[in-house]
């Protein structure tokens, strides 16, 4: 684990906030000072102004109910809103489990274990959302959710900035059409990743643009009441399915090894 990294994950300071107590030498890896270039080793102590860092044998995570207009990220270059600002000062070194554009709104997991916010991540839980587009759903588009689809222009949903044109999209783990209209339709849809503004991506590829997009569960973490703004710890049935899948995890990890 990079230096930065684990202070990060084992006090309040963020990583850019490390990188700074790095560099004006107020970080000690035994009793060597610290640099930018520092790797800590196997069972290394790091200590900051003298004072040791105990390693954190538990971890938190909640679930935040993320508005429309905020960025999910630690700062915005643009002077807009992040979710940082809405969350208590406690929270502002947790990390966030994926991303939810500007426009989109719904449930949002954030950890202060770094290892935790990777596998949830980088695994295939599926991600499920309310959708609420313009025009109707046609049987081309669900063609292409039952047998996924390759679009070498996708530029209709992405991001004015973004550089990715072209992507592949995986056929959906599920779909509900719950409103099919000529003016617009509603439909509830469950995928496997969430790739930059995949959704918006997707629909776009059918001329299609997304109204209102919100995420509503992340595998086993549901969004149900929590009203938008929002934060709250996980149940006590979340962080149990969370080390089943943890530990799940692990196992499969080593029958591989």
């Amino acid at each position: 684990m990079r230096l930065n990294q684990y202070i990060a994950h084992h006090t309040q300071y963020s990583r850019r906030e490390a990188d700074k107590l790095i560099c004006d030498g107020r970080v000690n890896i035994e009793k060597t000072k610290a640099t930018p270039h520092s790797l800590l080793g196997a069972n290394e102590r790091v200590f900051i102004d003298g004072k040791k860092i105990v390693p954190k044998e538990h971890f938190t995570c909640i679930v935040y109910h993320k508005p429309k207009g905020e960025i999910v990220s630690k700062s915005d270059e643009r002077g807009r809103r992040v979710i940082y600002e809405s969350l208590e000062s406690k929270f502002k070194h947790f990390i966030y489990v994926g991303r939810l554009d500007f426009a989109s709104e719904g449930l949002l997991i954030l950890t202060d274990s770094t290892p935790v916010a990777k596998a949830l991540m980088e695994s295939d839980l599926p991600r499920t959302y309310i959708l609420k587009i313009n025009g109707s759903i046609t049987q081309e588009m669900i063609n292409a959710m039952e047998n996924g689809l390759i679009s070498e222009d996708t530029s209709a949903g992405a991001h004015s900035k973004s550089k990715i044109i072209s992507m592949t999209f995986a056929p959906f783990n599920s779909y509900k059409i719950l409103k099919n209209d000529k003016r617009y339709s509603k439909i509830k849809v469950s995928i496997a990743q969430g790739k930059n503004r995949e959704l918006r991506r997707f629909f776009g590829v059918f001329g299609r643009e997304v109204l209102d997009l919100r995420r509503i569960s992340y595998g086993f973490v549901h969004l149900n009441a929590l009203p938008c703004g929002k934060k709250r710890f996980f149940t006590h049935e979340e962080y149990r399915d969370l080390h089943t899948f943890l530990q799940n995890k692990r196992d499969k990890k080593l029958q591989k090894n």
